[in-house]
């Protein structure tokens, strides 16, 4: 496998992983009560298994002296991360997974197209081509589809 592929397949994996992240938190959701609280609960759990992994496979820390050198709005992933979470918790049951995901797709490849054409945030510059546009005009109505379909 060339690392293509490996990135490629990774990609895959992960993407495959969210609908049943949705499911179970949704799931928790039922005992918990609160979105927020799921969210929280969430990250606990997926910190205490970066830990876990970062100390099995003997990963250094990071450098305090690196680490002071971010700018504060580096920081803002994990928040931006609780958003989502927090957003397909509050979504899913009035909405469904397929629409909830289809949702979070589309505004991934909108946002992702943006920051790739600018080159945003530190990104490598990818120019949004007419084939690209389409691909997400594709996402579009794609997500169309699987709406009309809830109704």
């Amino acid at each position: 496998m060339n690392d293509r592929s490996l990135y490629l397949a990774a990609a895959l994996i992960g993407g495959a992983v969210l609908p049943v992240q949705v499911a179970l938190n949704t799931l928790l959701r039922r005992y918990v009560g609160q979105p927020m609280q799921v969210t929280f609960i969430s990250y606990l759990a997926g910190t205490l298994a970066s830990l876990a992994i970062c100390f099995f496979a003997r990963y250094p820390s990071p450098s305090w002296a690196l680490l002071s050198q971010t700018s504060w709005w580096m920081w803002v992933g994990g928040c931006l991360g609780t958003l989502y979470v927090w957003s397909t918790i509050f979504a899913t049951p009035k909405i469904g997974a397929a629409l909830t995901l289809a949702l979070t797709i589309a505004g991934q490849m909108i946002a992702a197209l943006f920051l790739d054409h600018y080159g945003a945030i530190g990104l490598t510059r990818y120019p949004a081509s007419p084939l690209r546009i389409a691909g997400i005009m594709f996402v579009i109505i794609g997500v169309s589809l699987v709406a009309a379909a809830k109704k």
